[in-house]
């Protein structure tokens, strides 16, 4: 698949077939993108929590935040419910701010996960300390993100911004989630 096409692929799924359960193996799968993608001067202190096992899972879940622009809308039913999480944490033993290492690492994992035939929401609405709480991840590790996986149970389709000029996305009357854009004329500042 070309990279163009994964990247389109990959869209910020909330709903998700619960029954269908991601192996241990493609979850490693996934930290082996991240492994190898870039780090801020080759630091490299991201580590990774995972949980495909539903015990933990229902841990994890009550401690994020699902879509802020839909207000209404509590977060996935359940059975709709992710079947995995990845917890993207920083080793502040090995440095004390991680830049952008860890937004390069989840979108690694996010496409690699679109290859895979999974879909993905990255979260950074996460009630931090609770989580490490609940998961016993030592004081040493920062919460930094949390990847929430599946496969996915709803269509995302993205659009050209509209007329109303506005970047909220939403879910139509088919319950259809739409994700405006803005044109390419207004992200490149000059000419070329």
């Amino acid at each position: 698949m070309k990279i163009k096409d994964l990247i389109n692929k990959s869209r910020s799924y909330r709903r998700f077939n619960e029954s269908y359960i991601i192996p241990g193996e493609v979850l490693r799968d996934l930290i082996k993108l991240a492994q190898y993608s870039p780090s801020g001067m080759n630091a490299q202190p991201l580590k990774f929590w995972l949980s495909n096992q539903s015990d933990m899972n229902h841990l994890v879940f009550p401690l994020l935040g699902w879509a802020g622009a839909l207000e209404d809308w509590p977060g996935p039913a359940e059975g709709e419910r992710p079947s995995a999480y990845i917890v993207i944490l920083g080793d502040t033993e090995i440095r004390e701010s991680f830049g952008v290492d860890h937004g390069i690492a989840a979108q690694s994992i996010l496409l690699g996960a679109a290859e895979a035939g999974l879909g993905g929401c990255m979260i950074g609405s996460v009630k931090r300390e609770k989580l490490r709480e609940v998961l016993g991840i030592p004081d040493r590790y920062q919460v930094l993100l949390v990847i929430a996986l599946g496969k996915p149970a709803e269509k995302v389709v993205t659009e050209l911004v509209g007329e109303n000029r506005s970047i909220t996305y939403y879910r139509d009357e088919n319950d259809v989630h739409h994700v405006p854009k803005r044109r390419l004329e207004e992200l490149i500042l000059n000419d070329v």
